[in-house]
């Protein structure tokens, strides 16, 4: 029988490999953050900063995908992503709406939008993919895709209406932990299958996105509207929107890998 130490050894081994998947995992979303960091000091010259990050961003998309560290439908997913976080952005970023604004010029952009915004949200899509083939993810009980469709649509529609009329995410959030009250998420780090409620991973990924909000807006890649004199840290409410959003792509993701599969057993 393995010692207290052993134990403890074994522990502390999964914890770095598990970490070191999770860095994996993250090489698209951890590269374009190294990018805006970079970016910032980098002398170049005609080029604005906001081109240079979408130039950069499509140019490690495709690195990635000719390395085979990201699949075909890997970069598909990213793609959507980036298309649902270009709508929403376009519609936050309106000067009626004021959400938030990108205070630097830069040729590649459409509206008040440049076009390297959508990778942000494509960074969120990439991790998850990532991590589903590189965790070996599996889901137990996971509820109707139709149930978890209509959900991620409400999320979705609320992101834009609650301009309008009362912001719904009070109903929406204890609505997310009661449709997955009872899935659970395994994931593999070595051998031994690991577990844990999906809200919390929710949770987990809604907060580390936050943090990476708040290095984005240091370095300048947005700004909240208490930002343009002087740099505050995100309101901490910013978590729930982000919360929100991690289930809008985990939906995504989830259908997309179960599609993928049903589709490769019938052939």
């Amino acid at each position: 029988m393995p010692t207290m130490m052993e134990k403890l050894k074994d522990w502390v081994f999964e914890l770095i490999v598990f970490g070191l998947k999770q860095a994996r995992s993250c090489i698209f979303a951890g590269s374009f953050f190294f990018l805006l960091f970079v970016s910032k000091y980098l002398p170049l010259g005609e080029l604005a900063r906001y081109d240079f990050l979408f130039i950069a961003a499509v140019l490690l998309q495709v690195i990635l995908y000719l390395a085979k560290i990201e699949t075909w439908d890997e970069v598909k997913t990213i793609f959507l992503f980036h298309l649902i976080g270009f709508a929403l952005e376009t519609f936050k970023t309106h000067p009626a709406v004021g959400s938030w604004s990108y205070p630097e010029p830069g040729f590649f952009t459409i509206g008040t939008v440049p076009l390297f915004a959508g990778f942000m949200y494509a960074a969120v899509g990439s991790y998850l993919a990532q991590s589903w083939r590189i965790m070996k993810t599996e889901l137990q009980e996971f509820p109707p895709y139709s149930w978890t469709l209509a959900l991620c649509a409400a999320i979705y529609i609320n992101f834009f209406t609650n301009y309008f009329i009362p912001d719904l995410r009070l109903i929406l959030i204890p609505a997310v932990f009661l449709l997955f009250a009872r899935t659970t998420v395994y994931f593999t780090v070595i051998r031994e299958k690991r577990h844990m409620p999906l809200a919390l991973a929710f949770c987990l990924i809604a907060f580390f996105i936050w943090i990476a909000e708040n290095i984005s807006t240091f370095y300048g890649a947005w700004q909240y509207p208490d930002q343009v004199h002087i740099w505050n840290v995100v309101s901490t409410n910013k978590i729930t929107s982000w919360f929100l959003l991690v289930i809008i792509s985990f939906i995504i993701v989830a259908y997309l890998k179960h599609y993928k599969s049903a589709h490769v057993a019938r052939a």
